[in-house]
Formats: structure tokens, sequence, C-alpha cells
């Protein structure tokens, strides 16, 4: 029988074995207090107040946990456990306040929706011609980071089945594939943060782990997919249904990336091209379409059997990542996705994870055998392939720490395996909590073991610098003055050449001017991956949106002012 609760002139009908509820009969806003109506009875205020409190909970712990130089991902996590009934939750009261059982659907829609222009991102975000042109080091390090945890993962699939309750009913090549994922994963945007925040982007470590996390992205992903489409072939009771379910779920999803390359790749590079620098302005029509076709791609994987997220992640890698469009496009939902989006996402996963499921010492130590599990097969896959290729071993073990970062991408896998009814609400729980740790531990571990700013250069790269006075015969014995100048933008340009002319001492000196273009690395993972993608031409990523432009206007600067 259906549970009715009734609010003024409203009745919400909840199945919870089915988690299928009708909310056709809940009304959007209400007529206000003077007219008698509780705004929390109704869906657009009650999700008002849902964000708000979910953005002030995670916002107050990024500000706890920025002395530790921890991501934003951590705060994240922690505020959605807080909310869940693992903290706030355990009070009813609060609960039916603030997250009554009729809103979840509501908010999980819209925290879906962040999802899924958040996998665009990463798909736009990731080029597959660079991760191609990367060496046998990086894609030998990602396999290795992939294999070993994988096969770490069938001792931990086995304990798991043996002492969680449930988990038996599962098959078992479903249980394996989340669980190697799950435990294989390198989480690529978070990587990309802590690196920044280290100051590892340019170092010998740093663009190892990126070009490796890059690849280990798009292999999870793929077999995320495999395993998807074979927990599709489970009922929510744990009886199978036809083989052959699985089977076309995998034919169709590699006839719709197929599509998406061999079709919409060709259409999106002509948009791309109609967005270049040769045409006056962008058409907001280009990007309305894009948007849409990022939906649309989602709705295709869906209607197939796979996760919505698989479409939007395809439909991102098809977008040419030169350009002007890809960094428009970035540009206009990035800070929306990643503000206020995605924190709604890691509510409503916290909403879900309640640690006092993990009951006993027997739990608690299947939590640690899987921190440790999780910790070793990475860590030790990586730093084995990181020493055969000649990497010092300080820096293959600080590789070896960045490479199992976790975090979104992990959380990501673990609610596809609890929607699936693969993974309980026991294990749910113990696999957040390894996911939570495993991140946490990177930033003091790396800082720990490897120090290139207080070691100098890498080990195994010897630079020097050398002091000299060059004496030519246009200086007439004079020595060169050489000055590097950094600038943002054309304002900067006056200022900076008064100071330059103030440091000349005679007119027989010879100045030489080299000058920078400072580019802000902000929380954004683009602005950071803009870092790793110079041109040849020396300008990097993010000055695509320009493309040349501004290049262009600080020149003429310099030579109006000279």
């Amino acid at each position: 029988m259906p549970q009715i609760v009734t609010f003024q002139k409203e009745a919400v009908y909840i199945y919870h074995a089915t988690m299928q509820i009708n909310i056709t009969t809940v009304e959007t806003s209400s007529e206000g207090a003077w007219q008698g109506d509780n705004p929390l009875h109704y869906a657009f205020p009650m999700l008002i107040i849902q964000t708000t409190l979910v953005l002030l909970i995670t916002r107050f712990l990024a500000c706890l946990l920025k002395p530790l130089r921890q991501p934003k991902v951590i705060a994240e996590i922690l505020g959605g456990i807080l909310l869940g009934p693992s903290a706030l939750g355990r009070n009813k009261d609060f609960m039916r306040l603030v997250f009554p059982s009729w809103s979840t659907p509501i908010l999980e829609s819209v925290a879906s929706i962040g999802l899924l222009f958040f996998l665009f991102l990463v798909g736009l975000e990731l080029d597959l011609s660079a991760i191609r042109r990367t060496g046998k080091r990086a894609v030998g390090i990602a396999v290795a980071g992939i294999s070993l945890p994988f096969l770490f993962g069938i001792g931990v699939t086995f304990l798991l089945r043996k002492f969680v309750d449930g988990e038996d009913k599962v098959s078992y090549p479903q249980f394996l594939i989340f669980m190697g994922v799950s435990l294989s994963i390198t989480a690529f945007p978070v990587l990309a943060r802590i690196l920044a925040e280290l100051k590892l982007l340019t170092t010998q470590v740093g663009q190892t782990a990126i070009a490796a996390a890059a690849f280990n992205d798009v292999a999870a992903w793929i077999l995320l997919a495999l395993a998807v489409a074979l927990a599709g072939n489970s009922t929510a009771g744990g009886a199978h249904k036809s083989p052959l379910i699985s089977i076309w779920v995998l034919i169709s999803g590699v006839a719709f990336v197929l599509f998406m390359l061999l079709i919409i790749r060709p259409v999106m590079n002509w948009v791309a091209c109609q967005c270049s620098p040769e045409h006056d302005k962008i058409d907001e029509a280009y990007i309305g379409l894009t948007l849409a076709g990022v939906m649309a791609a989602g709705f295709m994987t869906d209607l197939i059997g796979m996760h919505s997220i698989f479409g939007a992640f395809v439909f991102g890698l098809t977008i040419p990542k030169g350009g002007e469009f890809a960094g428009r496009l970035i540009k206009r939902i990035e800070d929306f996705v990643s503000g206020l989006l995605l924190p709604l996402y890691f509510a409503s996963s916290g909403l879900k994870t309640d640690v006092a499921k993990i009951q006993g010492a027997g739990a608690w130590g299947l939590l640690v055998v899987v921190i440790s599990t999780a910790c070793a097969g990475k860590i030790l896959g990586t730093f084995v392939v990181a020493m055969l290729c000649m990497i010092p071993a300080r820096e293959s073990l600080a590789l070896g720490v960045l490479m199992n970062t976790k975090g979104l991408v992990e959380l990501i896998v673990l609610n596809i395996g609890k929607e699936k009814k693969v993974l309980n609400d026991e294990t749910f729980a113990i696999l957040v909590l390894m996911a939570l740790f495993t991140t946490f531990m990177t930033t003091p571990t790396v800082m720990a073991i490897y120090k290139p700013a207080h070691r100098g250069i890498s080990s195994h790269i010897r630079r020097q610098l050398q002091r000299q006075s060059p004496l030519t015969e246009n200086s007439q014995g004079s020595d060169d003055l050489r000055i590097l100048a950094c600038v943002r933008g054309p304002g900067n340009v006056p200022s900076l050449i008064n100071l330059i002319e103030s440091t000349r001492t005679t007119n027989k000196s010879l100045l030489k001017l080299y000058v920078m273009q400072l580019v802000e690395l902000t929380d954004r993972s683009s602005s950071i991956v803009m870092v790793q993608r110079a041109r040849k031409n020396g300008f990097p990523f993010s000055n695509r949106l320009q493309r040349g432009e501004l290049r262009d206007q600080v020149a003429t600067a310099f030579k109006a002012d000279m």
C-alpha cells in the first residue's frame, strides 16, 4: 500500500519499495505566508532552502579545510555525509523539515542535470589526440594503475560477498567490475586541482600524472559502461533477465559511440569553424544547440540502457578542443555547474550514505581492508612501472599517491552501482569512506615525500643558471640589462613601460625585454588543464578564447609606448 502524505490540497504517493514517486499533485510555488501557506510544502521553495543549506555547509567546510590544502571536493563529500543519515539526518524532524521524502526526486533531478553537464565538461577537456601522443611512460603507468587494482579487487569482491549481507545475491561479474572500477579509477579533475595547489603542474611528476590520469579516465568509463550493461541484466529483486539484454545494450552502446564519432564529430567541427576568429561573433544558436545536444545524447544512452552521463561524456569528446568555441562553452557553463549544481549531487549522494550501516569490528575491518587494497594496488602498480621508466624512487612514490586520487568520479561510479542494485547500503558506505580517505591523504602524503620547491629542480633534470656579461661590438663594453616583464592585458603596459624606463642607466646600455603574459589559475579545472595545453606557438589554451586578439593588443601597446 502506498504511503499518503497530505499537505493542503495536495497528496504525494510514495512507493518506498520501488522508489516510484507520484509528485504530480505537488505544487511548484506557494501563495505566501500571508495566505496561510507553508513554503516548505511546495517544490520550488523547498529546493531553494535545500540548495542554500548545501552551499553554506560545503563552503564553510571548504574554508576549514583550506589551510590543509585540500581540494574542494573533500568539503563537498563531507557536507553531503553530514546532511545525510550519518549525522544531521539522524534527527527525523530535521529530515522531515528540510529533506522530506517527496522532495528527493526533485533534488536528484536537478543534481543529475549538473552531473550531466559536468561529464560533458570532462569529455570536453579530454583531448583524445593528446592521449594518443602521450609517451609510452604515461600509458604504461596508467595501464599498471588500472590492472593491479583490478586484480586486488578479486580478493576484495570475495570478502565483501562473503561477509556483507545481500551482496552474494548480485552476480559475481557485475560486482567484480564495479569493485574493480571503484578501486582503479583516478579522478582527473580532482588530480588537476591537487597538482595546481601543490605547484606540481609543470614538473615531471605533474605532467606524467596528468597524462596517465587522462588515459585512466577514458579506460575507466569504458569499463563502467560494461558494468552498467551487465547490471541492467538484473531486476530489483535479484532475478536475472535474458543475457541477450546485456548484449543488445553493449551493441547499442558501440553503435552510439560510432555514430557520435563518425557523424556528430564532423558536424561539431563545422560548428567550431563557424565560430572561428575569422567571424565577427559567435552565433548564440550554436551554443544553445550544443547544450541541447548534451541533453539529447544523455537521453539516447539512457534509452539504450546505459546511464545518461555516458552520452554527455561522449558528446564532449566529439567537440574540437581548439578554437574559440570550446573555450566559450566552458566559460558559459563551468561556474554554474561546479559552483551550484554539483554540490547538490554531493548532497543527494550523502543522503544515501549511512555510516551507521558499518556495524561491528568485522565491518570496520572490511573498511580497513578495502582502503589498504585500494592504496596498495594503485600505488604499487604505478611505483613499479615508474621505476622501470627510470623515474627516481621518491618521485615514483609521489606519482603513485597522486594516481590514487578518487573524489567525485568515484562517487559517480558508486551511485550508479547503488542505483543498479549492485551495491547495498553497507558496501556503499564503505566505498564512500574509502574514496574520502584516499583523496584526503593525497595532499599531505605528496607534500611529505616530494618537495620540489625545497629540493630545486627534479633530480633527473639538471639545469644551471649562469651569470654572463656579454661583450659585443654593438654594446661597446656595456653589459646587457635583461628584464622579464609579466602582463595580464593591454592595461598593464603603460605603467610597466614607465617602470622599465626607470631602470635604464645610460643610453649606451642595451635593454633586452622579455614579455610574459600571465594566465590566472582559478578553481576551474579548465584553467588548470590549459596550463598543460601549450600550443606550439607558446600561447596557452585559454587564449584560444581570443585567438591572438589579446596577444596583438599587448604587442601593439608595447610598440606604441616604447
